[in-house]
């Protein structure tokens, strides 16, 4: 309990073994990212299963999120292997032609982005190194003038940050993922490219019509007509994650920090977890240490108090995952038990009729320096209306349903303990003890019941 900020670190090649996995997770691993962006289903249902294993031989809830591709949209491929040399004001075409492309052209696949380009959209390839922008559109093709960029080849993705694609979120292969990840009951789903709230409501529809478990959906933040509707998105989804990495393609680079303070602001007051995500221990893929700019990347995040910190090719293909989970906690640990923004200051807090009943728990809490607040979580609901408000003492969730435990590791400072007999019993006491908690008082929340009580 020396980190209420949570770790969400992303499985891979160089993790994905029982050994690695069962480290990680002692180290403060609190939630596993499966990308379906690599491997079939089936391969990632192995996963899922050794998880899911580990978890029960630790007694530790461990969250599993499978995270969607997305419509990653690639130009189309060359005549041959090499680079063809861009000059800045030539003109680049864009085409519904399947044959390889050369210095003047190349096929894009994707008729729907032909559809939806407008003269004046910018075309972003290759993370930004290249960009165009459209100046005329005929039937099938676009034309566009290169604004930045020396040269380009085979298969480059792009970003189209004026643009609104009219596509589905789910493309064919992520409606396959999904139909099988759903049988393995995954706590979250993570959907890529969001654009709009419906988005949202498409995949969830997806899920009800498959399942009655009660999956969640985390909605990553990478574009910039995400970002400009991110209340909606917010309102639709049950988190966020701030997927910085295409984030600061399509925006400014230099605004992605203010962006990613306002998200993190906005699922404060709507009770919705957030992820911060993208190069945090970047350096890390290769050295066991990270730079002093990484730790306090980390360190801010905690600050800001977002939920949860992400791994990615830190852990998938980094040359020690271990170490990278044992550094990121130790920098959470010492980040968390140095608050800077005061979450009882409620002159400058959001002021929402809702988070009255979850403020007025965490008001109950400090004004009478309470070791722990204890709450009986028949679902998440609760819960999460009171770990939003970002009470700096530990919030401990007695839960009758293991996935309803497995969803609370997301969220700041939750520990949850799936145990049907304390459950039942409705004894705080006890699990505040088992969380090594042995006095002081408790704030203990049973349903719609709230009570202070003094443990001996």
């Amino acid at each position: 309990m020396n980190k209420f900020t949570k770790i969400t670190a992303s499985i891979g090649p160089n993790c994905e073994d029982c050994e690695t996995l069962t480290q990680m997770i002692l180290a403060g691993v609190n939630m596993c990212r499966l990308n379906f962006s690599h491997d079939t289903g089936d391969v990632q249902g192995k996963k899922i299963d050794m998880i899911r294993e580990i978890s029960s031989e630790l007694n530790m809830p461990v969250a599993i999120m499978i995270d969607l591709q997305g419509p990653k949209h690639r130009i189309g491929n060359f005549e041959t292997e090499q680079k063809y040399p861009l000059v800045i004001g030539q003109t680049f075409t864009f085409d519904s032609d399947p044959t390889p492309g050369n210095e003047k052209r190349v096929h894009l696949p994707d008729m729907d982005v032909l559809d939806s380009l407008n003269v004046g959209d910018r075309i972003l390839l290759n993370d930004g190194k290249i960009e165009m922008q459209v100046n005329n559109i005929e039937p099938g093709k676009v034309d566009a003038t290169v604004v930045r960029g020396t040269e380009i080849w085979s298969r480059r993705g792009f970003n189209l940050p004026d643009t609104e694609i009219n596509t589905s979120v789910l493309t064919g292969k992520d409606r396959a993922d999904l139909e099988y990840a759903i049988t393995k009951k995954p706590d979250y789903v993570a959907i890529s490219f969001v654009q709009k709230p419906e988005d949202v409501a498409e995949v969830r529809d997806f899920i009800t019509q498959r399942s009655s478990a009660p999956i969640k959906i985390i909605a990553k933040i990478e574009r910039q007509n995400a970002v400009e509707r991110i209340t909606d998105i917010a309102a639709a989804a049950d988190g966020i994650m701030i997927a910085r990495g295409d984030l600061a393609v399509e925006v400014p680079y230099a605004e992605v920090p203010a962006i990613s303070r306002h998200i993190i602001r906005e699922c404060r007051k709507m009770n919705k977890p957030v992820i911060v995500a993208t190069q945090m221990l970047g350096s890390m893929v290769c050295s066991e240490f990270p730079t002093r700019a990484e730790i306090t990347d980390v360190a801010n995040t905690a600050y800001l108090r977002a939920d949860s910190t992400m791994t990615s090719e830190e852990t998938t293909i980094g040359i020690n995952p271990v170490n990278v989970i044992k550094t990121m906690a130790n920098i959470l640990s010492h980040a968390d038990a140095d608050a800077i923004e005061n979450p009882y200051d409620w002159s400058r807090v959001e002021h929402i009729p809702e988070n009255d009943w979850s403020r007025s728990v965490a008001s109950m809490a400090y004004l009478n320096r309470a070791s722990a607040i204890v709450v009986f979580a028949r679902d998440t609901i609760a819960t999460t209306q009171i770990a939003c408000r970002k009470p700096d003492i530990p919030v401990i969730a007695v839960c009758n349903d293991s996935m309803i435990a497995n969803q609370l590791c997301l969220l700041r400072g939750v520990f949850p303990m799936f145990d049907t007999e304390l459950f039942g019993m409705r004894d705080g006491f006890n699990a505040a003890r088992q969380c090594h908690i042995n006095m002081g008082k408790l704030v203990i929340v049973d349903e719609e019941k709230i009570s202070l009580r003094t443990m001996d």
